[in-house]
């Protein structure tokens, strides 16, 4: 007799509305959303409690996802049921997938494989340690789990997969964690890069491998299969792919957006590549990973495509593949001594693989032990591959749940101890400048010039280079002026900002742009042509840092180019209306650090078009300069700066020395200063000298508001004198101080620049 069976309804994807009767977590869009919203507030909640800690986000989101599993909420079968229910899994993994298929495609564009050439012997045989040891230790281990709690598994993919878990070094992570500890300049940082590109590259072929092993056929010609198509396509696209992606390339001009087609095109070819892989056996994870290395690094389209994926893919979907893993973690799995034990032998077999296998090398190589230990620890770090490998394994049932969660442990420990062992471990010596090598903190005339000209953006550089111009003196004398032009650059949570550093790691603090090709950075083009053109020495520099602390890389480089002064953009840039709006406030706040803890003299530029959007050549500067002078050290050095600058021939000085009537106080380093500015000027026709006496502030006000017409006004931070009290200005900014402060107001008419000065007192640098 037959009987009738039914199959449950499909789940809708979306509901009715309450209104109706539905209860929208029962269908899948909704309760999709509510899991990713709940996923993004738990992980960013974490990151934001583990910033002091200055851990690298994927620890938050490693223990985001535990907490949000069967180990702490999930115990709670109420809520395991409502908002991760069963049904639900599929749909969240297959989101998770996607976003991680996309995020490889991310790292493969971090990792350029012109840099691996170029991996020294050094690098390579620490690598190569640091691989070999752990994989050992790992198919070591890997018996004793088998005897124990893993027994019935295969032994061949088991042996490879705790081999690949153990070998592994994070190298998106290990970028952070270098870059959050300003460490990816030095040796340590330096020789931990090329190790864990290397590293990464060796451990995505013994991953396959490993999937290749673990293969449910039962013919042991299949994983040969599996690898060696595996092996035919990467090969394909190694000679097929690149031509395309270069053809695209090369019809997206510098300066111009890119054709929404290449990008819809690369990111369907992605999609395509992961099919294969996944088609031939050897998980899609691998098709995008590998298109991701075969794009192009130079030019355009490749930060264009990380700009279009990057935010959405790194923050709504990947954190739910850490979820993913988090629902399969569950701690209570590792009961009794046994699995403590085991689960303690397994952190101490990686840690030990890695550790010692990395110092013994780097001690061969002779490098010191303290740089050693750190290397050791800083390739100790695990993350989302190591993640990856562990939900394959997983999947592919090589890993049973204690074995699972007893990995996930051991990788969330070796990469939380990484920062604090690493600080305890590894403190580079501050090169500080020798006092007799660094005699000029000040601006003095007839000796070099070192200027530290900092800005953010593109936008600022035609300004800073006309007033590089404007400070060079007299023309034709070369060893008048040396410049560190420094780009500004905040180094963010996104990977587009390790990609940044990774261009840039191979020189010293701050990060030198040297090997970068010269036609690819805007910045480096400008500041050289300007270098040659003027016969004046020009070094282009980027500092890549967390705005919290890059005032210390500026401070660090101006102390080891023994710079005289150091030049800072406003954090306020001008309107088409003439009035000045934030660029952004946390500039303003890098800019009184810098004042604070600067080594020398500083100048903070308020830019209003300084000889307009273009450069100028040196034959059409026509300019004039009005100085402010009321007293004071920071008056002195607006003074000097003035005085440097009207050696330019197309330059004309005017300096007003403001007084008053019953004046008796001036002091003695004012009078003796400006008596030889008089005696050193009076031949010099651009350069106009005048003392002013007022009574009142409205006085002083109306004679500052004679001079609006001039190109710049050059004034001291913190002026002193009779005059000074006399306007009681209200200071908005503090880095301008008063006077700077009124000529940046909207109340003031003006079309001019401002550079407000403050000199360097000796002793007020920390040691």
């Amino acid at each position: 007799m037959a009987t009738n069976v039914t199959c449950p309804p499909l789940t809708k994807a979306t509901s009715n509305g309450v209104f109706q009767g539905d209860n929208p977590i029962h269908f899948v869009l909704p309760l999709a959303i509510v899991q990713i919203c709940l996923v993004v507030v738990v992980t960013r909640c974490l990151a934001f409690l583990m910033k002091p800690l200055r851990q690298p986000r994927v620890i938050a989101e490693i223990v985001g996802g535990i907490l949000l599993g069967p180990s702490a909420l999930g115990r709670n079968t109420h809520y395991l049921h409502s908002i991760f229910p069963p049904k639900s899994l599929t749909v969240l993994d297959t989101l998770a997938n996607l976003g991680l298929l996309f995020f490889l495609f991310l790292v493969g564009l971090e990792l350029d494989l012109k840099s691996l050439h170029r991996t020294g012997k050094k690098a390579l045989s620490i690598a190569v340690a640091g691989i070999s040891l752990p994989f050992a230790l790992g198919v070591g281990t890997s018996v004793v789990l088998r005897a124990t709690i893993s027994k019935g598994v295969d032994a061949g993919p088991f042996l490879v997969f705790m081999g690949v878990a153990l070998s592994i070094t994070a190298f998106p992570v290990l970028a952070r964690i270098l870059a959050e500890l300003k460490l990816l300049t030095t040796d340590v940082g330096r020789m931990a890069m090329s190790a864990a590109a290397v590293n990464d590259v060796v451990a995505w072929i013994l991953l396959a491998l490993a999937i290749a092993l673990s293969g449910t056929g039962h013919s042991p010609l299949i994983p040969l299969w599996v690898f060696l198509s595996g092996f035919g396509f990467v090969l394909f696209c190694s000679f097929i792919v690149p031509q395309i992606f270069r053809w695209m390339a090369r019809r997206c001009p510098e300066g111009e957006p890119v054709d929404e087609m290449y990008i819809c095109a690369t990111l369907a070819a992605v999609l395509a590549a992961g099919f294969v892989t996944d088609a031939i056996g050897i998980h899609a994870l691998f098709g995008a990973f590998v298109m991701g290395i075969l794009v192009p690094k130079e030019g355009p389209f490749a930060s264009a495509l990380v700009d279009k994926v990057e935010d959405i893919v790194s923050g709504l979907f990947l954190p739910l593949y850490f979820v993913s893993s988090g629902l399969k973690t569950d701690v209570a799995t590792i009961t009794g001594l046994q699995s403590w034990g085991l689960l303690v032998l397994v952190i101490f077999t990686a840690c030990l693989g890695k550790i010692a296998g990395t110092v013994a090398v780097s001690l061969c190589c002779r490098m010191p032990v303290r740089e050693a230990l750190a290397l050791g620890f800083l390739m100790n770090s695990k993350g989302l591959v190591e993640l990856i490998v562990l939900n394959i394994g997983k999947e592919r049932k090589v890993l049973n749940d204690q074995t699972f969660a007893i990995m996930i442990l051991m990788a969330l420990f070796t990469t939380f101890i990484t920062t604090p062992v690493v600080i305890a471990v590894y403190k580079p010596a501050k090169r500080k400048s020798k006092g007799d090598n660094y005699k000029y903190r000040t601006i003095h005339q007839n000796t070099e010039l070192r200027m530290l000209v900092c800005f953010h953006s593109t936008s600022n550089i035609p300004t800073m280079i006309n007033l590089v111009e404007v400070s060079r003196g007299t023309t034709g004398k070369r060893e008048g002026l040396c410049v560190y032009a420094m780009h500004l650059m905040e180094l963010t949570e996104r990977s587009s900002a390790i990609l940044m550093v990774h261009k840039a790691r191979k020189n010293g603090l701050p990060f030198w742009n040297k090997v970068l090709p010269s036609g690819s950075n805007q910045v480096i083009v400008a500041f050289e042509a300007f270098g040659q053109l003027s016969r004046v020495f020009v070094r282009p520099m980027t500092a890549i840092s967390a705005m919290s602390d890059i005032h210390e890389d500026i401070c660090t480089s101006a102390e080891r180019k023994r710079a005289a002064i150091i030049i800072l953009p406003f954090h306020k840039h001008q309107r088409l209306d003439g009035t000045l709006e934030s660029s952004r406030s946390e500039y303003g706040t890098v800019n009184r650090k810098v004042l604070e803890h600067a080594p020398c003299s500083v100048g903070i530029l308020v830019d209003r078009g300084l000889g307009g959007t273009a450069q100028v050549s040196a034959s059409n500067v026509s300019s004039i300069i009005t100085v402010l002078f009321f007293g004071g050290c920071d008056d002195r050095e607006a003074l000097s700066y003035g005085t440097r600058m009207a050696e330019h021939p197309g330059i004309s000085l005017v300096v007003i020395r403001f007084l008053t009537h019953s004046d008796d106080t001036n002091s003695l380093l004012d009078e003796n200063f400006l008596a030889e500015f008089k005696q050193n000027s009076s031949l010099n026709n651009s350069v106009k000298y005048e003392e002013r006496f007022v009574k009142n502030a409205a006085e002083a006000i109306e004679i500052i508001r004679e001079y609006h017409r001039c190109t710049m006004f050059v004034v001291g931070r913190m002026p002193e004198g009779d005059v000074i009290a006399l306007l009681s200005l209200k200071t908005e900014f503090p880095e301008l101080g008063p006077v700077g402060s009124l000529l940046t107001s909207p109340d003031f008419p003006t079309a001019a620049s401002v550079l407000v000065l403050q000199q360097h007192r000796p002793g007020s640098f920390p040691n």
